[in-house]
């Protein structure tokens, strides 16, 4: 059974664009709270899921990582069960393999398979001169075997998050490129 038809959280959106904005000045980190967003949301309902809960899983992951570094994710985990949003706010101690919390649910799986691979793709967008218009799987793929490129990127975390995912490499990108291509203006990767 779907958890479309259960509808458990409490915040909003709105609310959680609120508590993002309170937490982030960076632009960079306001569009890839946004690009991870999108892409959770269209994978819920490429599922049948919980748009809502995805939506905003994706928006708040990285919420306390600028103003809290040392903290992350403990101050909006916290914050987010506190509020009683215990699927949301697991999803998000467990969207980076090392803080030890396994993926359990989709919702924390795909958390995981899509936050550090939206940002790369992101990033082979801004050294494209058409950014995301003629972007390819294999180019991504090809840009992920090298070290240098988008070095801060985790491809431990990529690969693995595809995997607990259940996901082929190349169709998952190809999904996340088409989610952004879609919203290109709003994000800058055209």
């Amino acid at each position: 059974m779907s958890n479309s038809s259960i509808k458990t959280q409490t915040i909003s959106r709105k609310r959680a664009q609120e508590i993002l904005e309170e937490m982030t000045d960076s632009d960079s980190l306001l569009r890839h709270a946004r690009s991870v967003e999108l892409v959770m949301a269209a994978y819920a309902a490429h599922l049948g899921d919980d748009m809502e809960k995805w939506s905003i899983t994706g928006l708040l992951h990285d919420a306390d990582y600028e103003k809290y570094p040392d903290e992350h994710p403990n101050i909006i985990v916290k914050m987010l069960r506190d509020m009683g949003e215990n699927d949301i706010a697991y999803a998000i101690s467990a969207h980076y393999t090392k803080w030890g919390n396994p993926c359990i649910s989709n919702l924390d799986k795909l958390l995981l398979a899509c936050d550090e691979l939206t940002g790369f793709v992101i990033a082979c967008c801004q050294v494209r001169p058409d950014g995301i218009n003629s972007l390819t799987p294999k180019s991504v793929i090809k840009k992920l075997k090298s070290k240098g490129f988008a070095a801060k990127v985790d491809r431990d975390e990529v690969y693995f998050g595809t995997e607990q995912a259940g996901l082929d490499l190349s169709e998952h990108i190809a999904f996340i490129i088409n989610v952004l291509s879609n919203h290109q203006e709003e994000l800058l990767i055209g």
